[in-house]
């Protein structure tokens, strides 16, 4: 027996053996320990999930929408109860601040889940006059069974983001968790079944890219929604093809963040930081291009480095730590590979640009939030994701320019924009190719607004009314209320 916790596949309602006996493990990115033994879901288990989906599918997709909207809150509100537990399951995990985790991660889960509860009440179709002889109406329909893959970067929330909306038009799905982070969504189905979920309605299947090819390839799944980078995301289109499979894509990003002269500096530094250095900077939407006019880019230095350098990097477990570590040692040494690209190709590092080791801290995978300055746009660390807490200032001096270097990008996920100007303010975000965008903001995503981007950033979209579309399929029926007329 190992010494280590073993987790199974949770399939069909309750943890299942695989059969291959292949196993992975879960690290502490913060201290370098292990944290427990997951078994790989091999073919047969991929099967099994599909089946028990399957047969789940059957009882949730005939009951009624209010049925389903109990249990899916009934589902948030364990989470909530639960939230000191989870989130210390989640830092654990992931490495990421418990002060981020405690008020982030598990409670925006549980509010996804209270949201399309409402929606699930309330789904309708649409009922079409055609005049005395006939009416038509259109049925929301769910798809069937669906498969959910999710990131290592915020792993319950993005299984409560696919989850959700899928259960709620009445969907049953198999999830699969990255293989980085993969413990907080069997403790998802866990408390699904708590909340009486029937059997069958949410699977967990672990491992790694094996297991997500072949739910992709799985021929009675109907619909794929992936959260990850964009090779995986062209791999996993080019593999729904074959089924033609709905797929929704929620991939990468090289943000923008423009902050104009007459902008509230210390919100543009507020924004800024949010958009760099939360969750260590492992956040897709991040704004890691920081755009800043000429007139204030030197005041907005000052204060960005002075905010910078009072950021506590420590133990995610201590409240008092603002950054905690990366998510895994290959991926540390990729970020200080980009850092020393940035200083290789003339840019200045003005705060960090290091690995933190101090205080036991060389255990895990601690990057200081770093910024760079003197930059130009054809720079690696401004052209490419580096997914750290690496943020690239640049300087403009007119909005027509910014604009234009702000779209010069294969990306297209998220853009803000900092200015007391409104009007400027609603100009510039329409003129700025990106799926989510924020005014005087950044990185703030309420439920109740659609996410996702465009350009290589992605497909579809997530949260809203917006993910009902995705979701759920037409159904038109014509009704005839005279006799048929017929040639023939």
């Amino acid at each position: 027996m190992t010494r280590f916790p073993l987790v199974r596949n949770h399939i069909g309602g309750n943890f299942v053996s695989a059969r291959s006996g292949e196993r992975f493990t879960s690290l502490d990115p913060a201290r370098g320990e292990l944290l427990a033994e997951i078994e790989t879901a091999g073919p047969e288990e991929v099967e099994a999930a599909v089946v028990a989906a399957e047969a789940g599918f059957k009882v949730w997709s005939r009951m009624t929408g209010a049925e389903r909207a109990r249990i899916l809150r009934r589902t948030a509100d364990i989470l909530r109860a639960r939230n000191a537990e989870l989130a210390e399951l989640e830092t654990r995990d992931t490495g990421k601040p418990i002060q981020e985790t405690s008020v982030v991660d598990v409670l925006s889960g549980a509010d996804c889940l209270d949201y399309f509860a409402a929606i699930a009440a309330t789904l309708t179709g649409e009922q079409v006059d055609l005049g005395p002889s006939a009416f038509g109406y259109v049925r929301r329909e769910p798809l069937g069974v669906v498969a959910g893959i999710g990131a290592w970067n915020y792993p319950l929330q993005i299984a409560c983001w696919k989850a959700a909306p899928a259960l709620a038009c009445g969907n049953a799905m198999v999830f699969k968790p990255a293989e980085l982070t993969p413990l907080s969504a069997v403790k998802l189905a866990e408390i699904f079944v708590e909340a009486g979920l029937p059997a069958g309605v949410f699977n967990v299947v672990q491992g790694d890219a094996r297991t997500g090819r072949a739910l992709v390839a799985h021929p009675r799944i109907r619909k794929v929604s992936l959260t990850g980078e964009v090779g995986t995301g062209k791999r996993v289109m080019a593999d729904a093809a074959a089924s033609l499979k709905h797929v929704t894509l929620e991939l990468g990003g090289k943000s923008p963040i423009l902050v104009f002269d007459d902008a509230n500096l210390d919100n543009a530094v507020g924004g800024a930081l949010l958009g760099n250095f939360y969750s260590a900077g492992e956040v897709c939407s991040n704004g890691t291009r920081v755009f800043v006019h000429r007139a204030v880019k030197a005041e907005f230095l000052a204060r960005l480095k002075a905010r910078v350098e009072r950021m506590v990097v420590g133990d995610p477990l201590d409240p008092a730590s603002h950054v905690g570590a990366l998510i895994s040692a290959d991926h540390m040494e990729k970020v200080l590979g980009y850092i020393g690209k940035g200083r290789a190709e003339g840019a200045r590092v003005l705060t960090g640009g290091d690995r933190v080791t101090r205080d036991g801290l060389d255990r895990g995978f601690f990057v200081a939030p770093t910024v760079f300055d003197g930059c130009s746009d054809d720079m690696a660390v401004v052209r490419e994701e580096i997914f750290g807490p690496v943020m690239t200032v640049l300087e403009f001096d007119d909005e027509d320019e910014v604009v234009a270097r702000a779209n010069a990008t294969e990306f297209g996920l998220a853009a803000g924009v900092f200015t007391r100007d409104l009007t400027r303010g609603h100009r510039v975000v329409a003129a700025l190719e990106a799926g989510t965008c924020w005014i005087n903001h950044y990185n703030v995503t309420p439920i109740e607004l659609p996410f996702g981007g465009v350009k290589l950033s992605g497909l579809g979209r997530e949260n809203s009314r917006a993910a009902v579309e995705h979701y759920t399929q037409a159904k038109s029926v014509y009704v005839a209320l005279a006799d048929v007329e017929s040639p023939y």
